[in-house]
């Protein structure tokens, strides 16, 4: 019988580290999991699945997810797997992945049509929300900005449901100097601003890319400092009485308008 790794296995002990961001980067390795971000690993990027944790109910239950993929499956105890979740109910299923970020130059070198980049966003919710909203509408990248939420922390892993494995990101992009690189590469920035000069429904040709959609901080919106180096600040229009709308919302709202304008 297959013996089953406690909390305090050492293989445990090292996923376990992972669940800090110093220790993701210090190891350039995160955990996905649950069976929707396993599933997708192993399906999108199984070169960059190292092993896979299980306890024996989420082994059973898996079915064949991981048979086949030659990825090595280690039985655990239900304490160890709830040490290596970040949820009140953990799900049994943890997959220990390489980190996917690829660095700023790779994606100035070749803008994809449809791109985000994230200034001061700290909600790992959101952030995992975005990701997923931009992998819905098509596009190829996701730029985290320096002091934006992690992409592999627990909760923006389970909130991109899947999405992570999808697109290409860019961590700790300094967005100052990275902003007029992708304007002179030809993409149209545009920055989210609930009180900006252009709207939405306006912008007809500026919307047919490349571009590149500009999401602030929650509460400040983007800093006026990079939203003066946009092509334009982009305010979604309102008919209702509500005062504005959530970062999730603004930006699910504007990457399906650009998805609409791009065909």
């Amino acid at each position: 019988m297959t013996e089953l790794l406690t909390e305090r296995s050492g293989r445990v002990l090292a996923a376990r580290k992972l669940t800090r961001r110093a220790g993701r980067d210090a190891a350039g390795l995160f955990l996905a999991e649950g069976r929707q971000a396993v599933s997708e690993a192993l399906a999108t990027a199984p070169d960059d699945v190292r092993e896979v944790f299980a306890t024996e109910a989420a082994a059973a239950a898996s079915g064949g997810l991981v048979a086949g993929s030659g990825v090595p499956v280690r039985l655990i105890t239900e304490k160890a797997a709830a040490g290596l979740s970040e949820t009140v109910t953990p799900q049994g299923l943890v997959a220990v992945c390489a980190l996917r970020d690829i660095p700023a130059d790779a994606w100035l070198g070749s803008p994809p049509r449809l791109s985000v980049a994230l200034a001061g966003l700290n909600d790992p919710g959101n952030a995992g929300t975005v990701l997923r909203t931009a992998d819905a509408c098509g596009a190829g990248a996701v730029v985290f900005g320096a002091g934006s939420a992690d992409p592999y922390g627990g909760k923006a892993v389970r909130s991109s449901a899947g999405s992570l494995f999808h697109v290409d990101v860019v961590r700790g992009a300094p967005l100052a100097d990275l902003l007029p690189a992708v304007r002179a590469a030809g993409v149209t920035v545009l920055a989210a601003d609930g009180g900006g000069e252009a709207s939405l429904d306006a912008l007809e040709g500026a919307l047919a890319g490349p571009v590149l959609w500009l999401f602030g901080n929650e509460a400040r919106g983007v800093p006026d400092d990079l939203a003066a180096l946009a092509d334009a600040r982009v305010r979604i229009p309102m008919r209702g009485r509500a005062e504005s709308l959530n970062l999730a919302a603004a930006a699910a709202i504007c990457l399906y308008a650009t998805q609409l304008a791009q065909g």
